[in-house]
């Protein structure tokens, strides 16, 4: 996958042949000493916590954006749970009402944020 000045590339190609492998999982060139080793730390199926099987080399990825057990926080108390109970959550905790200061009106406290403007 680099240029090869044309002068070199006869012995270029002999030596990758024998010492480089192409990884049928990611396409990439590795020596073929360390295939067995690439593929177990790479491309072994692992199990997330969430029940899903993904390779290891893209768990990390998961557990950020994917994963539905990932670490999620209330837009309204900044409490952390889940990412699949965020909803359900921010659903009843942003109904809850809180007395505003200046008004002394109950406020639910989704509307906090533009509460302000309406009462000055």
């Amino acid at each position: 996958k680099k240029d090869i000045p044309v002068a070199n590339f006869t012995i270029h190609e002999i030596h990758c042949s024998r010492n480089l492998e192409v990884c049928c999982y990611c396409r990439e060139s590795i020596p073929k000493t360390e295939m067995k080793n690439h593929v177990e730390s790479e491309h072994v199926q692992v199990t997330c916590k969430c029940g899903m099987k993904i390779e290891k080399s893209l768990l990390e990825d998961h557990e950020a954006s994917a994963c539905p057990l990932r670490p999620a926080v209330c837009q309204h108390c900044d409490l952390q749970l889940a990412f699949n109970k965020l909803h359900e959550h921010e659903s009843y905790c942003g109904a809850r009402t809180e007395r505003c200061s200046g008004c002394g009106l109950n406020v639910m406290v989704r509307d906090l944020k533009e509460h302000p403007q309406v009462c000055g």
